[in-house]
């Protein structure tokens, strides 16, 4: 999770250098990333959230996904009908997202993320029929990646590997 947390400050950094410079208009709104073509609006998604458009955020990253199996986006997308913010909450959806996420691999690592938190879902039950064993191996294979959450979450179930 350090790496991940770690990354999305320079990435916004960078999104708000180069994706002013991509813009043909003056319009600096969300909206106008709605409709890029652009991978990097996918980080603009977690701006528009966090600044409380959060029409534009998951137009944003359902696109995203949509156009490029966006493994960021699943996770920022999950977290929004996780919590039920803008949306009416749909725990079934976000584990679904997680899910999708965790089957993927992705560059960035994203998809050690996702697959930590599909393995909770699956080891509490959480929109999803519960299944600890199958949550236990999801648990084990982001720790095996270095999520440092996942081997934590294990030694406190007592299913860490020793």
């Amino acid at each position: 999770m350090h790496r991940i947390m770690l990354s999305i400050p320079l990435a916004l950094s960078l999104a708000f250098q180069v994706g002013a410079a991509e813009l043909d208009t003056s319009d600096l709104s969300y909206e106008s990333y709605i409709e890029s073509d652009k991978r990097l609006k996918c980080l603009y998604g977690y701006v528009a959230d966090k600044t409380g458009n959060h029409t534009a955020a998951i137009k944003i990253f359902e696109d995203c996904i949509e156009r490029w199996n966006d493994v960021y986006s699943m996770i920022w997308l999950a977290q929004i009908y996780e919590s039920g913010v803008g949306v009416p909450r749909n725990l079934e959806y976000a584990t679904q997202l997680m899910k999708r996420g965790a089957h993927t691999d992705d560059e960035a690592g994203y998809s050690t993320l996702a697959r930590y938190h599909y393995g909770v879902a699956l080891y509490e039950g959480i929109g999803i029929d519960q299944d600890r064993e199958a949550g236990i191996g999801w648990l084990q294979r982001a720790a095996d990646e270095g999520m440092e959450e996942a081997a934590t979450y294990l030694e406190k179930i007592g299913a860490a590997n020793d």
